[in-house]
């Protein structure tokens, strides 16, 4: 886990509209020379937590789930309030152009010269990102996305053929980073491992098991054989805290952890949802103190989502600083990782899948195990933990899988797994706020404004309340 510093000016990649015009970094008119891999792979890095993992999808998602709210009046987006043009940025600037395009080049480049690692680290990155847009978005432009130079409107990919691109490329990345690593080697470029290519094929097989997870409800798919597959991978995937895929940002003027700007006196009121801290609360769980910032009186409240009117913010509780979240004098959270995907993350999908194919006694004792790992990357003092199992070491024998993803609720905390369990499971059971915008929790982003303009396609007129193909 590395410490870096970071501006997102180095983007190597300017913006653009709608899957269009897009800059080749490697083609300077005035110095024809190709960009070296060490310099696309820093910033792609950095784009996929800093904007994407910790980025708009994922403090939307957050709100959505109940895991934040916020401090304002609504309608917002913690009541659900989301329009085509307030995902434009996502899409058609973080998403295709800064990491799927670079990401594209990063790979070619790297094959071209034989640089495996490099090869084998973008495809997994490449495979990451693709499962975020096509889990937000649905079916989306891919196989002919990169052709708009030549004037095509790219037409979508449908999700499932997208993931079928996912686990193959993850195939690909673990094939070279599996092979005696030719040319180049990564060093400290690479702010997630540090170029230990050991740690990126770890990563790729725990991927590799959430996506066959995903499908485990999609329509033409079983439970039971998405479970096999999810259980052989993660015999080859994370097996301790050590392996966690994150980075930890170095606290200083334009390197915070972004939860910290997120959080930040002024950042808009984001603090703590009353249903997961009265979730922490009423389990007597001893992780609240470190997932929650107390507020004022050294009293944890969370917020109603949809209340009318905002209040004094410093009753509630915010982002604990472990995350990213702020405190006030002593710069908090700014210095803190983002994650990528945990031990626990694998540990309870191991559980869920021997659910499928083993039953809840199978299942319990990794449960337990998962809960134990996200404690431990806590470092909550061994006695609590062991009150805490003793008293959640059982699985609800009638719905079981309840059991096992409401605490993968706290253990996946601003994680946009949260969402996509939810869609998937219908775990935890959460109802629309009050004072909704919308009568319903979306179950996808509408699709950009900018992209409806200049590439009309069919899937755009879909309503935010459909759910994604693999949730049907």
């Amino acid at each position: 886990m590395k410490i870096i510093y970071y501006s997102i000016a180095t983007v190597l990649l300017l913006s653009f509209t709608g899957c269009k015009k897009f800059l080749d970094i490697n083609q300077d008119p005035n110095n024809p020379t190709t960009v070296q891999e060490s310099l696309i792979l820093s910033p792609i890095e950095l784009y996929t937590t800093t904007q994407i993992a910790a980025g708009y999808p994922s403090v939307t998602t957050a709100y959505w789930t109940q895991q934040l709210a916020l401090n304002q009046e609504s309608p917002n987006i913690d009541t659900y309030r989301i329009t085509p043009t307030d995902v434009n940025n996502t899409w058609s600037f973080d998403l295709y152009p800064a990491i799927f395009y670079n990401l594209r080049k990063l790979i070619s480049n790297a094959d071209q010269k034989g640089n495996t690692a490099y090869s084998g680290v973008g495809k997994v990155l490449l495979a990451y990102n693709l499962a975020v847009c096509t889990d937000l978005w649905g079916d989306i432009p891919y196989s002919q996305a990169f052709q708009a130079l030549n004037g095509t409107k790219p037409t979508y990919d449908s999700q499932e053929s997208i993931y079928k691109v996912i686990q193959s490329t993850l195939d690909e990345a673990i094939a070279k980073l599996s092979t005696t690593s030719s040319g180049k080697a990564i060093g400290s470029d690479d702010f997630i491992y540090g170029g230990n290519l050991a740690a990126w094929k770890k990563f790729a097989y725990t991927l590799k098991a959430r996506y066959y997870l995903r499908l485990s409800k999609a329509a033409g798919y079983n439970a039971a054989t998405q479970a096999d597959l999810a259980l052989a991978a993660l015999q080859n995937g994370f097996t301790s805290n050590a392996d966690n895929a994150s980075i930890t940002y170095a606290g200083t003027a334009k390197a915070e952890n972004p939860w910290y700007q997120n959080t930040l006196p002024g950042a808009g009121g984001v603090v703590l949802s009353s249903y997961l801290v009265n979730i922490l609360k009423a389990n007597n769980d001893p992780r609240l103190p470190v997932l929650a910032n107390p507020g004022s009186g050294n009293d944890y409240i969370g917020r109603t989502s949809g209340t009318t009117a905002a209040t004094d913010p410093s009753i509630y509780a915010t982002v604990g600083t472990f995350y990213g979240g702020y405190i006030d004098g002593n710069g908090g959270g700014s210095a803190a990782p983002v994650f990528l995907a945990t031990y626990a993350e694998a540990l309870f999908i191991k559980a869920e899948a021997t659910l499928y194919k083993s039953g809840a006694a199978a299942a319990t004792p990794i449960y337990n195990s998962a809960i134990g790992a996200h404690m431990d990357l806590l470092k909550v003092a061994a006695a609590d933990k062991a009150v805490y199992l003793a008293a959640h070491a059982t699985l609800d024998p009638s719905v079981p899988l309840k059991t096992i993803i409401g605490e993968k609720y706290v253990a996946d905390f601003l994680s946009l797994e949260v969402y996509n369990d939810w869609r998937r499971t219908g775990y935890p059971a959460l109802s629309v706020v009050q004072n909704a915008f919308k009568p319903y929790i979306p179950q996808r982003f509408p699709y950009p404004s900018q992209e409806i303009t200049s590439n009309p396609q069919p899937q755009q007129s879909i309503a935010t309340s459909a759910k994604v193909w693999w949730a049907n």
